[in-house]
């Protein structure tokens, strides 16, 4: 009897917690504000950012810098090596157990980021997949380089055309893990998802950062600026023989690894990672557009965003 006692304390205590997420494309202002949020209420965040768990990853992935990182305890940031495999799936375990150890003495929870399937799996969970061999994995990823982005459409379309309808069908990612797990189980994607939502234990408040398109498009290619005075250049040459791994299919380094291997000149490789990135902030608007309990904010309604909250 006791022991029921405590677990209903625990759920009525949990159902107080709040999570809150700063969300929005990347370039956009998410650190900053994620930062003074969780001065206010005195806490500490989440990262979401699936680029930023990699501590290798520390110029092209635009991590909170050292002095961010000492003002606020941050989780998820950093914590993981490019030869580690990750995915959403365990992301989504790791993350929900550190939330729940922070809840017990934080009433609000700061998580932020520019991965929306890391951040929907937090919301409404993910479902798990069977893991797959290394070799597999490479093998897909062998094919993605030397096919281009429109083979690995046209194979997943062909394969599991309901995944495909739903899928981003730009992000190489999604595709590539899409293909990993038909190539395991020789089913298909779709048919392995339940599509049920889980159910949280705390509140979720959404905050979603919003500016003009041409701003933050300019904001985006003085980033990539600053990235390759910074020294991209040597942190990608560091990197080549890891250049077939997940975590480095990703804007800024696929570019780059064009470059070293001579199908590109460094010039048009800078411009690629500008264009590529302008693409990408463009489908995580498209993304985050489709949730309507997503409250937007420009990136400096600190004031108006701290009464949204209460």
């Amino acid at each position: 009897m006791e022991t029921l006692l405590m677990i209903l304390k625990n759920l009525i205590t949990m159902n107080t917690k709040t999570l809150i997420i700063v969300l929005g494309p990347t370039a956009i202002g998410k650190t900053s504000l994620s930062i003074q949020l969780a001065k206010h209420f005195n806490t500490e965040i989440i990262s979401a950012d699936s680029r930023q768990f990699y501590k290798e990853l520390l110029i092209g992935a635009a991590p909170p810098n050292t002095e961010e990182l000492k003002e606020v305890q941050h989780h998820f940031i950093q914590h993981l090596s490019v030869s580690e495999d990750y995915n959403v799936g365990k992301f989504e375990e790791d993350a929900i157990n550190k939330i729940e150890k922070l809840f017990i003495n934080k009433d609000k929870i700061i998580m932020v980021g520019g991965s929306g399937l890391y951040i929907d799996s937090i919301c409404k969970g993910f479902d798990k997949m069977p893991e797959t061999p290394t070799g597999i994995r490479e093998k897909v990823i062998e094919l993605y380089k030397k096919n281009g982005l429109e083979f690995l459409q046209n194979v997943v379309e062909k394969k599991d055309p309901l995944f495909y309808k739903e899928v981003d069908k730009n992000n190489p990612q999604r595709l590539l893990r899409a293909l990993e797990v038909m190539y395991n189980t020789n089913k298909t994607f779709s048919s392995l998802r339940k599509k049920e939502d889980k159910k949280r234990n705390f509140n979720i408040i959404k905050i979603g950062l919003e500016s003009d398109r041409e701003l933050l498009y300019n904001r985006i290619n003085s980033r990539v600026d600053r990235m390759m005075k910074n020294g991209l250049l040597k942190e990608v040459e560091s990197l080549i023989n890891f250049k077939n791994k997940n975590s480095l299919q990703t804007v800024g380094y696929k570019e780059i690894f064009e470059y070293l291997e001579g199908e590109t000149s460094i010039n048009e490789a800078i411009s690629k990672i500008k264009q590529n990135s302008r693409r990408f902030a463009k489908r995580q608007i498209t993304w985050f557009k489709k949730d309507t309990s997503i409250k937007y904010f420009s990136p400096k309604s600190l004031k108006e965003i701290i009464k949204f909250i209460g």
